[in-house]
């Protein structure tokens, strides 16, 4: 490749960064972020447990700990950090403690898994302002650990059956 070819190549790379969140049913929370201006891409899995890549049965028996979880992969440049954590807790009710709608279990629970010090700190900061507003806040911050991807027929679900989310509304909080 010439060098001209490779400073166009260079031009057209976009830069992406990580961050992966849990608040009900992952598919209505990959729902929301895949339509957020500035995501790249979303993967729906399991994190926060102690099993090895762990399956959907799995999980769901309440015996591996891990939740439900969206690794959302965007642009920092088209949407900030802050702005997709302030998304999370406007799609789904962070007062509720391992359930969403009429989802319970502790694979439900609102958790914010932070990659860096910088996203504690923005995630930390953003469930202050909603605690200083009066809410009792139940989402956890807690260090990412490994993010298992789901099965396939779990990504891209409502894209694929046509649904729309039953336990995610988008509610106003900042």
């Amino acid at each position: 490749m010439d060098s001209m070819a490779a400073g166009v190549a260079k031009k057209e790379e976009r830069h992406s960064e990580r961050a992966i969140f849990s608040g009900g049913c992952f598919w209505g929370i990959e729902y929301y972020f895949k339509r957020a201006e500035g995501v790249i891409s979303t993967t729906v899995g399991y994190i926060g447990g102690h099993k090895e890549n762990p399956t959907y049965e799995e999980v769901c028996s309440h015996r591996t700990g891990h939740a439900e979880a969206v690794e959302v992969v965007y642009d920092p440049k088209v949407i900030s950090y802050e702005d997709l954590v302030k998304l999370f807790l406007q799609l789904h009710d962070p007062t509720q403690v391992n359930r969403q709608g009429p989802d319970t279990g502790e694979q439900y629970r609102s958790e914010i898994f932070y990659l860096n010090d910088k996203q504690k700190a923005i995630a930390e900061k953003l469930t202050q302002t909603l605690k200083d507003k009066g809410l009792r806040i139940a989402t956890r911050i807690t260090r990412a650990s490994t993010f298992w991807k789901a099965e396939e027929y779990h990504q891209d679900y409502y894209e694929k059956t046509g649904g729309a989310p039953y336990c995610h509304v988008y509610t106003p909080r900042f």
